[in-house]
C-alpha cells in the first residue's frame, strides 16, 4: 500500500486537492447549511486543499536547485507545518459553532479556548520554525531533512483534537449522529495517520488524510441536511395530515349537526340520511373509486336531502294523496338542497350529487328530465342508496320493509329508476348484509311476560332438517285463579321472524301463520295443509316443572314433540308446500315464560324420518320430453341432469312459478358447469356462470371469466305483468354457442334479453348446462 501511494503520491494528491476544491465550491452554492457554518466549512475545505498543495509542491520542486525551485520548497514547507496548525484552528471554531447549535448562546468551553490558543500558537512557532531549522533545515541539494525539534510540529495536530474529542464527547447526545460521526472521523484519523507518518518518511499521508477527513465532513453535513429537511418534512406533513383531519372532523360534526336539525322534522327519518351516506360510499368503493372520491360521495349524500328544511312539515312524510300543487312542492326539494350547498364552493359535488339525486335511469324523473348517463354518476350512485335507506326506514304509515321486498324493488327499477351498474353492486351488498346477518346468533328473548292473548310473542326460532330442542320455564301470573293459564307456540312462515297481525305488515313481510299449538294438545290450524296429533305415554315425563319442543322439518312436513309437566304429544304438520320457511314463536296466556333456551340436538333429518300425512303437492305433471320434469322448491333446491354443451344447442322448456311464489328472482336459472358425472354437485364439481332469467347474474366461485348483458327491449311489459305471465306460465329458449373455451348463452323472456359470455379456464373441459330455479316448475324439456 505504501509503495503504491509512494508511487502515485504526486498523482493522489492532485485528485485530492480537485476535490476538496470541487467540495468548497458545492458549500459556496448551498443554501439549506446556516451561513456562518457554511463560511467554516468553506474555510476547512480551503485550508485542506492549500495544505495538500503547498505540500504536493514541496515534492516536486524537491532537488530543484533554481531559484524558483529553492523558493518554492521553501514557502511551501512553511505554509505545509503553518496549515498544519490551522487545520486545528478552523475545526476548534467549527466545534464552537456546533456546539452553539445544540445548547444555544454558551461560553467557549475552556477546553476549546485553549486548543484555539494551541493551535495559534502552533501557526506562529511554525514561521519561526522555519528560520531556526528546529523543525526541517534543506541541505544544499535543495532537499528536506527533519530537524532535531521534528516531533514537536505533532503536539498540536495530535494534542489538541484529542482536547476537542472530549467537548464533543460531553454534548455526543445532543449531537446529530451523522455530524458526531464526521467529527470523531475528522479528530481521530489523522491522529492515528500522523503516528504511522512518523515512521513513514517521505509519504504525506497525513495532509492527504486531511483533505479525506475534510470531504467526509461536507459528505456527512450534506446527509445531516437531508436528515433534518426529512424529519422537518415528516414534521410538516403530520400537521397538515393533522390539520385535514381536524378540518375533516369539524366538517363531518357540522355536516351532520345540520342534517339531525333537518331530520327532526320527521322523526321517522332520523339516522336515514347516515345510512345512505354509508351506502353511497361503500358503492363508491366497490366502483373503484378513490378515497377522497369516496368522501365526496359520502358528504354529498349525507347532505343530499338538506332541502327538506324548506318544506312544510305536514308534507314531509305524505306519501298518499298529493295534490298536483303539493307534488309540485315536493319536487322542489333537490333545488332547494342544492341552492343551500351552492356556498360550499370547495365542494361543489355536494350541489351536484343533491340537484340530480330524483332524476330516474328513463328519463321520467325531476327536476330536468335528465336521462341514463347524462344524470352526473355521483347523482346516479345517491338515487340508489337513498332508495335503499328509505325502505329500509320505517315510516308513519308502514314499518321498514324487508330486505327481500327491498332487493326485488331495487331489482324491479334496474335501468328504470336506477343505473344498472350501481344497481347490481346495491344488490351484492344487501345479499352480503343478508347473509352477515343470517349468520348471527339468534337474539331470542330469554324471558316472556304474558297476560293478554298473544300480547308478547319471542322472535321465530327456524326449524330446519337440523333438529333443535326449546326448553323453558313457565308459571302463572296476572288474571285471577280461575282464569286461562298456558304456554303456546305459534307456527309461521315471515321475512322478518316476526310474528304480525297488521294488514300492512303481513303483507310487506309476506307474514303467513300455520297454526297455534298448545301443551294440551288443542290447536288452531290455519294454512296448514294437516295436523296431527297423538299423545305419548306418560312415563317418559322426567318430573320437572319445565316445557320443552324437539321441532324438525323435512320438505313440507313438520315434526314436533311437545313435552309439558303433565303431557307429552307428538305433532306432525303438513305445510302448504316443500318451499316454506317455518318459524316457532314462543307466546302464552296469563303466564311468565322464564330460562328459554335452544340448541341442536345433534339429529339430522332425512327422507323417511317424518312420517308423511298427506301427499306432496305436484306442479310437474305435464308432458315430460327429453329431460324429467324438476319442481324447485326453493332457491336452487333440485335441477335438471347436466346437458353437454355443443355448439348449436338449444333447449327450449315450460316454465311457472309456484303458486306462493311473488319474487321476481322466482324463475327459472341456467347453470353452466363441469363434473365427471355431468350432474350439478358431482364429483370434481366446477360452476362456472349462474344466469337468472329475470336478468340477474349470480357470482359464483367459478374457474371462469363471464361477461353478462342484460337489455330490457321494448316489449318488456313491465315487472308486474311479468310476475304474473311466469305464474300463469310460459315458453323459454335457451342458445348456446361455443367457439374453443368460449360459450356464449342466449335467450329472451318477455322482453328481457340476455346475453353470457363465459370463458373457461381449463382447455378442452366438457361444460354442461343444467336447468334450475327457485320456487318454479320445470316441464317438457325439449334439447336440440
Amino acid at each position: 500500500m505504501f509503495e503504491f501511494i509512494r508511487a502515485y503520491q504526486l498523482d493522489i494528491m492532485q485528485w485530492l486537492c480537485a476535490a476538496c476544491t470541487t467540495i468548497a465550491f458545492l458549500l459556496f452554492i448551498t443554501r439549506f447549511l446556516d451561513r456562518r457554518r457554511k463560511w467554516i466549512l468553506i474555510a476547512m475545505e480551503f485550508t485542506a486543499t492549500f495544505l495538500l498543495f503547498f505540500d504536493r509542491l514541496s515534492y516536486v520542486y524537491r532537488g530543484d536547485l533554481s531559484p524558483k525551485g529553492i523558493f518554492l520548497v521553501r514557502i511551501s514547507n512553511l505554509l505545509v507545518f503553518f496549515l498544519t496548525s490551522q487545520v486545528v484552528f478552523v475545526f476548534n471554531i467549527y466545534l464552537y459553532d456546533i456546539l452553539r447549535n445544540v445548547e444555544g448562546e454558551i461560553r467557549i468551553p475552556r477546553r476549546l479556548q485553549f486548543s484555539g490558543a494551541a493551535a495559534a500558537f502552533g501557526m506562529i512557532f511554525s514561521v519561526i520554525a522555519h528560520f531556526t531549522g528546529f523543525y526541517y533545515y534543506f541541505d544544499e541539494n535543495n532537499v528536506y531533512h527533519r530537524g532535531p525539534g521534528f516531533l514537536v510540529c505533532y503536539i498540536v495536530p495530535v494534542i489538541c483534537p484529542i482536547i476537542q474529542y472530549t467537548a464533543v464527547r460531553m454534548y455526543r447526545k445532543r449531537i446529530a449522529r451523522l455530524i458526531y460521526i464526521a467529527l470523531t472521523a475528522y479528530i481521530f484519523v489523522p491522529i492515528v495517520v500522523g503516528i504511522i507518518q512518523i515512521f513513514a518518511y517521505g509519504v504525506s499521508i497525513v495532509n492527504m488524510a486531511m483533505v479525506v477527513v475534510s470531504i467526509l465532513m461536507y459528505v456527512f453535513s450534506y446527509l445531516d441536511i437531508n436528515d433534518t429537511v426529512e424529519k422537518a418534512q415528516r414534521v410538516q406533513m403530520h400537521e397538515l395530515r393533522e390539520e385535514r383531519r381536524s378540518m375533516k372532523r369539524l366538517f363531518d360534526q357540522t355536516a351532520t349537526a345540520f342534517v339531525t336539525a333537518v331530520e327532526k322534522k320527521d322523526s321517522f327519518s332520523v339516522g336515514t340520511s347516515e345510512r345512505v351516506a354509508d351506502c353511497a360510499k361503500r358503492i363508491a368503493e366497490i366502483y373503484g373509486k378513490s378515497a377522497e372520491e369516496c368522501d365526496e360521495i359520502y358528504y354529498a349524500a349525507l347532505l343530499h336531502d338538506v332541502g327538506r328544511i324548506g318544506i312544510a312539515d305536514n308534507l314531509i312524510d305524505k306519501n298518499e294523496n298529493l295534490t298536483d300543487e303539493e307534488l309540485q312542492i315536493v319536487k322542489q326539494q333537490p333545488v332547494i338542497s342544492s341552492e343551500i350547498l351552492s356556498s360550499i364552493r370547495e365542494y361543489p359535488s355536494l350541489k351536484t350529487g343533491a340537484l340530480y339525486c330524483h332524476e330516474r335511469y328513463d328519463g321520467t324523473g325531476y327536476p330536468d328530465g335528465l336521462k341514463g348517463k347524462e344524470i352526473p354518476e355521483i347523482a346516479r350512485i345517491i338515487a340508489i342508496a337513498d332508495a335503499y335507506g328509505t325502505m329500509m326506514a320505517p315510516k308513519s304509515y308502514r314499518d321498514a320493509l324487508p330486505y327481500l321486498t327491498v332487493r326485488e324493488e331495487l331489482i324491479k327499477g334496474s335501468g328504470t329508476q336506477f343505473d344498472p351498474d350501481f344497481t347490481d353492486i346495491m344488490v351484492k351488498i344487501l345479499d352480503e348484509d343478508s347473509r352477515i346477518e343470517s349468520q348471527e346468533e339468534i337474539k331470542l328473548q330469554k324471558t316472556l311476560k304474558c297476560r293478554k292473548y298473544r300480547d308478547s310473542i319471542s322472535v321465530g326460532i327456524p326449524v330446519n332438517t337440523k333438529e333443535r330442542e326449546i326448553i323453558f320455564s313457565s308459571k302463572r301470573a296476572g288474571g285471577d285463579s280461575k282464569s286461562f293459564s298456558a304456554p303456546s307456540i305459534i307456527l309461521f312462515d315471515s321475512y322478518d321472524r316476526i310474528v304480525h297481525d297488521n294488514q300492512k305488515a303481513i303483507e310487506a313481510y309476506h307474514y303467513l301463520e300455520f297454526g297455534e299449538i298448545w301443551f294440551d294438545g288443542h290447536y288452531i290450524s290455519t294454512s296448514a295443509r294437516e295436523v296431527e296429533i297423538t299423545e305419548a305415554e306418560k312415563t317418559a315425563l322426567d318430573g320437572k316443572r319445565k316445557y320443552s319442543i324437539q321441532a324438525a322439518k323435512f320438505e313440507d312436513h313438520l315434526s314436533l314433540q311437545m313435552i309439558s309437566p303433565e303431557h307429552i304429544f307428538n305433532v306432525i304438520v303438513a305445510l302448504p308446500d316443500k318451499s316454506k320457511a317455518v318459524y316457532i314463536g314462543i307466546t302464552g296466556e296469563n303466564c311468565d315464560i322464564h330460562d328459554i333456551e335452544v340448541q341442536l340436538t345433534g339429529r339430522e333429518i332425512k327422507e323417511g324420518d317424518i312420517r308423511k300425512i298427506v301427499g306432496d303437492v305436484s306442479f310437474i305433471e305435464r308432458m315430460e320430453s327429453d329431460v324429467p320434469n324438476v319442481q324447485v322448491n326453493g332457491f336452487r333446491s333440485a335441477s335438471t341432469q347436466g346437458i353437454k354443451v355443443e355448439d348449436g344447442l338449444n333447449i327450449k322448456f315450460h316454465s311457472m312459478t309456484l303458486p306462493d311464489a311473488d319474487l321476481v328472482w322466482h324463475c327459472p336459472y341456467i347453470v353452466l358447469f363441469s363434473s365427471e358425472d355431468g350432474n350439478i354437485g358431482g364429483s370434481g364439481y366446477k360452476e362456472y356462470a349462474l344466469i337468472k332469467i329475470n336478468g340477474e347474474e349470480e357470482e359464483v366461485e367459478t374457474n371462469a371469466r363471464n361477461k353478462f348483458i342484460m337489455k330490457k327491449k321494448d316489449t318488456f311489459p313491465g315487472w308486474d305483468v311479468w310476475k304474473t305471465e311466469n305464474k300463469a306460465g310460459i315458453e323459454s329458449e335457451i342458445n348456446f354457442i361455443k367457439r374453443g373455451n368460449k360459450i356464449t348463452t342466449i335467450t329472451e323472456n318477455l322482453g328481457i334479453y340476455i346475453e353470457n359470455i363465459t370463458e373457461v379456464s381449463g382447455i378442452g373441459e366438457i361444460v354442461y348446462a343444467a336447468l334450475t330455479g327457485d320456487e318454479v316448475a320445470l316441464t317438457d324439456i325439449r334439447i336440440r
